[in-house]
């Protein structure tokens, strides 16, 4: 009996999803998130673009988004990277000029989020119409893997700072995989100030701030396989300015 191929549903609600990628020294990771990226939005039959925005990497990372471009199209594979390393939020801004869907998807290049997970965000969204959806790590079967203790010690306790100190009503504030409407996120960006892992956690606070409407879809944060996390010494103290700076402005 010959097999039956199956084709992905069709969705046809008008809705296009935009993913920002900001890369920085990501070209081992890469291939395979964008792969991985293809074939979700693939078998779900969502409509989708790709933005890279790589900050000048010196390993060669844009010369293989060139690559990918080639392989999966320029309609799907868009590429707009920039000279320097200018900082995340200031790479999200610039993502979204040139985003053509509805809703916008922030997530790591690195593999610590899985594509898996994005429609489950997209029918979250669609459950509540929520005006943004966020991965968390700390509720229903979420989870951190891949970590040290010490790793785990920081972001917990850097959660725990934040619930106890700005009160935002989600679960895991600095955690980086959402889903947005593309109007809410142009306005969380345009109120927000902070930059580098702050920043994430800003833009649920302003969305509290702004009566927006937040879903959570827990996650699996699996550690990065290839390269060298960004988290120092530096970022931790920058942490801590920023999370005090919000409790003194919000």
């Amino acid at each position: 009996m010959a097999s039956r191929k199956t084709s992905p549903p069709n969705r046809d609600s008008g809705d296009k999803y935009s993913v920002l990628l900001p890369t920085y020294n990501e070209r081992e990771n890469l291939p395979l998130i964008v792969w991985l990226l293809v074939k979700y939005f693939g078998e779900s039959g969502y409509n989708y673009e790709v933005i890279v925005i790589d900050d000048g990497s010196p390993d060669g990372t844009l010369e293989v988004a060139q690559q990918l471009q080639k392989i999966y199209g320029e309609d799907k594979i868009l590429l707009r990277p920039r000279a320097k390393k200018l900082g995340l939020g200031t790479a999200y801004i610039h993502g979204m000029k040139h985003a053509t869907g509805n809703f916008v998807i922030i997530m790591d290049a690195d593999l610590s989020h899985h594509p898996k997970f994005i429609p489950e965000f997209i029918e979250k969204q669609k459950e509540g119409n929520y005006d943004l959806v966020s991965g968390t790590r700390y509720q229903g079967n979420g989870g951190v893997y891949g970590w040290d203790l010490r790793r785990k010690l920081i972001s917990r306790g850097a959660n725990f700072l934040t619930q106890v100190l700005l009160r935002p009503g989600a679960s895991d504030l600095t955690g980086s995989f959402r889903l947005y409407k593309k109007k809410v996120l142009e306005s969380l960006v345009e109120r927000c100030v902070s930059k580098g892992y702050v920043f994430q956690m800003e833009m649920i606070v302003r969305a509290r701030q702004l009566n927006y409407t937040v879903g959570e879809v827990p996650i699996s944060f699996v550690d990065r396989v290839y390269g060298e996390s960004k988290l120092g010494g530096n970022e931790i103290v920058s942490f801590v300015k920023g999370l005090l700076t919000l409790f003194a402005t919000t």
